[in-house]
């Protein structure tokens, strides 16, 4: 762990500035110019308003502990992080300085075209391969990651706008999906001990664990990755459907095509049972959200998309059930 920035540096900014939220959960977010006309942001964690860290038991910002352990210190050149410092204030609430990406962060208004896309995927495969083997844990088991919308477990954050989506989309989910598959999808999404046994075989490694578009910037020939507080340790193939799942609409790809672009990159590396799982996965992730957009969203375009794309889904586990997988 190297901090690239002194704390009293703080206390020399000259302009001060809130930023908006993209991943909804509620985390405080500051712009800051410093005195020597570096712009960076800085992070507060606070459980009490932290939806995210609420979710998966954080009380304290597990990102910092992550920075301070040194886990990013030796990240391979084509993936960065945008760290300067990491510490826990008086309270032993986590405060986290990074580089203001500025427009390198990709916003859910772009469309990447398969050469960045590429560069995505080539620095999680890195990354991946730098820690392939790792059984260290990390503060977030792979329990909560890939269990993080069950409705058992988000009922009692009801009342939150993002929490009541998710649990009216999984009552949506039995009726757009009625079928066998649709079935076994929708109980994985309720109890998911059988799909974290069969993860939990697969080659482990160090997942970043929130990999969304909006969690990431393009600088150079790199990516850089940024909120790490999802941190945990599983199959690298999690990061790679996460990302997926939630961010196909930003890719000009089509599924299947970003598929053949990851087995390319992932090259000797590529497991195909390790992928199917995590599609599996990614489904019962993010499944609410896919039911809710064909159900609820205004506009019929995003219906059509998304009912195409829950049958694609629905294929690929499919898929994984027959080769009993889980």
């Amino acid at each position: 762990m190297a901090a690239l920035i002194d704390r009293a540096a703080l206390d020399s900014a000259t302009a001060y500035g809130t930023l908006g939220e993209d991943g909804r959960s509620g985390a405080a977010l500051q712009r800051l110019t410093l005195a020597d006309g570096r712009r960076v942001v800085v992070k507060h964690y606070d459980p009490a308003a932290d939806l995210v860290m609420q979710m998966v038991g954080d009380d304290h910002g597990r990102e910092v502990a992550l920075f301070l352990s040194g886990a990013l210190d030796d990240l391979p050149p084509t993936v960065h992080h945008p760290i300067l410092n990491a510490w826990y204030d008086g309270d032993g609430r986590g405060v986290v300085v990074m580089r203001d990406l500025g427009d390198a962060v990709i916003t859910w208004d772009h469309l990447l075209p398969p050469a960045q896309v590429r560069v995505i995927l080539r620095g999680l495969a890195d990354l991946h391969a730098a820690h392939r083997g790792r059984t260290e844990p990390t503060d977030t088991s792979l329990d909560r990651l890939i269990g993080i919308f069950q409705p058992a477990r988000i009922a009692r954050f009801a009342g939150n706008g993002l929490i009541d989506a998710a649990l009216r989309g999984w009552e949506y989910f039995a009726e757009v999906a009625p079928d066998e598959v649709g079935q076994r999808v929708l109980a994985l999404a309720l109890d998911s001990g059988s799909l974290l046994r069969a993860m939990r075989d697969q080659t482990p490694t160090l997942l970043h664990g929130d990999v969304a578009t909006v969690n990431l910037a393009l600088e150079g020939d790199g990516v850089t990755l940024f909120d790490w507080g999802l941190a945990a340790v599983g199959p690298a193939e999690f990061d790679v459907a996460r990302m997926l799942v939630g961010c196909a609409h930003v890719f000009d790809l089509t599924f299947d095509e970003f598929l053949a672009l990851q087995r390319e990159v992932a090259g000797a590396d590529h497991d195909e049972a390790s992928l199917e799982l995590a599609l599996l996965g990614g489904l019962t992730w993010l499944g609410w959200n896919k039911a809710l957009d064909i159900v609820e969203h205004p506009d019929e375009g995003v219906r059509a998309r998304e009912r195409a794309g829950l049958d694609w889904w629905l294929a690929q586990a499919g898929r994984a059930f027959e080769r009993g997988l889980v």
